[in-house]
């Protein structure tokens, strides 16, 4: 709008607000021309003025012969920067599409993965019987937002939908209320479900943590064998409650291995 166009961003959404257009009535019609002839170009995918101020006719023209969209917002400069900012970054954020089921527990994210059959549904429902909420099941559509922030949710064809082998889908929301669904949540962990294998080494202490590349974000995996007789719903509740108390600093293993270290240590000076 003050004429310096070398290092001008055509490519993306003006918007012009208040103090823009006060400047621009202050210049000669001559001026003003060409300013919004510049401003407007083949590329710019829309300008948008804020406050619902009138459009100046020389916006108007340049825009109708480059066939720019020119957009008004009752909302004021900054409000509307920041929610058109937020908007597009939600939806032109990178994306994805996982198999699994997406559960909120206790206010964590919890991803439940595993091959076809292994118990990914049933022990969703059971998690949503014990109070928690479903977001996405079988499939789930996930969007990286920030550095490290995924954002999960279902398809609309099976939002709030949930595949019980044997008995067929089921409508959670309907069954349960609609305190037992989400449209979508942050995906914080990543639980592995897999058939137990005797002789496969798993992790009986938790001092190590797997992490698991979503897009471009790692998010801590745990792995779980599957038997019978084990109560998967359980072990993930507490696997969300202990993951809350490690980013609290809270971590069980550690404090486990601590005492072990000095109760070693200890012996080692009693011998001598």
């Amino acid at each position: 709008m003050a004429g310096y166009f070398t290092y001008y961003p055509a490519e993306r959404i003006q918007l012009l607000g208040k103090t823009e257009l006060s400047f621009f009535e202050r210049l000669d019609d001559e001026e003003k021309k060409v300013r919004m002839e510049k401003m407007c170009t083949d590329i710019t995918p829309a300008i948008i003025i804020s406050r619902d101020m009138s459009v100046p006719k020389e916006l108007i023209e340049a825009s109708e012969r480059e066939a720019v969209p020119v957009l008004r917002s009752p909302s004021k400069t900054t409000r509307l920067s920041s929610h058109l900012t937020n908007f597009l970054e939600s939806r032109l954020a990178p994306s994805t599409a996982l198999h699994g089921v997406l559960v909120d527990i206790y206010g964590i994210g919890v991803l439940i993965m595993g091959k076809s059959g292994v118990g990914k549904s049933e022990t969703a429902l059971e998690l949503v019987k014990r109070g928690h909420r479903l977001v996405a099941d079988d499939c789930v559509e996930i969007r990286q937002e920030d550095q490290d922030t995924l954002v999960g949710n279902a398809p609309g064809l099976i939002e709030h939908l949930l595949e019980i082998r044997g008995l067929g889908i089921i409508n959670v929301m309907t069954l349960f209320g609609a305190g037992s669904v989400r449209s979508y949540k942050r995906i914080s962990l990543v639980i592995q479900l897999e058939t137990w294998d005797q002789n496969k080494h798993y992790d009986r202490l938790g001092l190590e943590e797997d992490k698991m590349k979503i897009i471009d974000t790692d998010v801590t995996k745990i792995t779980l064998p599957v038997r019978p007789g084990r109560n998967l719903a359980v072990i993930i509740e507490v696997a969300a409650m202990n993951f809350r108390l490690k980013r609290m600093g809270i971590n069980a293993a550690e404090q486990f291995s601590n005492r072990l270290t000095d109760v070693i240590e200890d012996g080692d000076r009693e011998d001598i």
